[in-house]
């Protein structure tokens, strides 16, 4: 099960054919049944039943990625920075 979807509940479509059965899948999705729509095989997007849809709303603390880098541009990054300049502008 994802995220109270049954996988067995899980319906692979193609773009156009998705375009095409618009109307049968919005009322597949109001009985509860989950689309997959791929693009030349690969999985793009999901029509899913609105109760089971979760907005992923919550960005994730950068805090985690502090003092990660330190060290990158050397002791002072500005001097780095400006020998980047210097190279691009030749």
């Amino acid at each position: 099960m994802v995220r109270g979807i049954h996988l067995a509940k899980i319906v692979h479509k193609g773009s156009e054919e998705a375009r095409n059965e618009l109307p049968a899948l919005i009322e597949e999705a109001q009985r509860g049944r989950a689309t997959i729509i791929t693009r030349r095989g690969r999985p793009v997007a999901a029509l899913v039943p609105l109760a089971e849809y979760r907005p992923n709303r919550s960005q994730q603390s950068l805090l985690s990625l502090e003092g990660s880098a330190r060290g990158l541009w050397g002791k002072t990054s500005g001097t780095a920075i400006k020998k980047l300049r210097d190279e691009w502008s030749r």
